[in-house]
C-alpha cells in the first residue's frame, strides 16, 4: 500500500469531514464505538482556521483518497472548546522533558482518525510521526488526552507512539488520560 502524507489544504476539508463524521461520537454506529471514536465535533470553519492559521491538519491518502487525518494546533486554537480551556488552565500540573508544560512550549495533538479499511497497516503510525515532525519546528512538547472509555485509542497511542501518560484528570463527568512526548 502506497501512503501519501501531506499537510491538508482547504480543498481537503469536505473529504476530511466525511471521514470525521463516520467516527464522531454523535454519528458513529454503535457497533463501531468499541473500535475507537472522536468526541469533538468540527465544522468547515474550524478546519479552515486549522489549515490557514495553524497549518495543523495532516492527512494520509491511499489512491488519492483520504484514509486518515491527525490534527495539531496551538492552545489558542483549541481554547474555543471548554475541555481545552480546562486543559490550558492545568497544563502546569505535569512535566515533560523535565520541564513544566506551558502554552508556549507545547501544543495539542488530536484528534486522529484512521478509516477502518486501513487499520493495522501502519497508517496511524505514519500520520502520527508526520504530524509530530511538522510540529517539532514550533514546539518541543506534544500534549494530548484520551477518554478512558476509548481503550482502542489508548492502546494505539501508548503502544505505537512515544506518548506517555503524565496525568489523569476528570472533566464534565468523564475521566481522561493526559499524555505527552517530546517532538524531536
Amino acid at each position: 500500500m502506497n501512503i501519501e502524507l501531506k499537510v491538508a489544504t482547504l480543498d481537503d476539508i469536505d473529504e476530511v469531514l466525511t471521514l470525521h463524521y463516520r467516527y464522531q461520537i454523535d454519528s458513529i454506529r454503535d457497533e463501531d464505538k468499541s473500535d475507537g471514536f472522536i468526541t469533538t465535533a468540527f465544522t468547515k470553519e474550524h478546519l479552515s482556521s486549522l489549515i490557514e492559521s495553524e497549518r495543523g491538519l495532516f492527512i494520509a491518502c491511499v489512491d488519492n483518497k483520504i484514509v486518515a487525518y491527525a490534527m495539531a494546533a496551538s492552545w489558542d486554537f483549541w481554547a474555543q472548546w471548554p475541555l481545552f480551556q480546562f486543559m490550558i488552565k492545568n497544563l502546569h500540573d505535569a512535566c515533560c522533558l523535565e520541564q513544566t508544560i506551558t502554552k508556549e512550549n507545547s501544543y495539542q495533538y488530536g484528534p486522529v482518525c484512521v478509516d477502518k479499511s486501513v487499520r493495522g497497516q501502519g497508517v496511524f503510525e505514519r500520520v502520527f510521526e508526520f504530524s509530530l515532525a511538522k510540529m517539532s519546528a514550533r514546539y518541543p512538547i506534544m500534549v494530548t488526552f484520551i477518554n478512558k472509555v476509548n481503550p482502542r485509542s489508548y492502546e494505539a497511542h501508548t503502544r505505537k507512539t512515544s506518548l506517555k501518560v503524565i496525568k489523569h484528570f476528570e472533566f464534565n463527568n468523564n475521566n481522561y488520560y493526559k499524555l505527552a512526548c517530546k517532538t524531536a
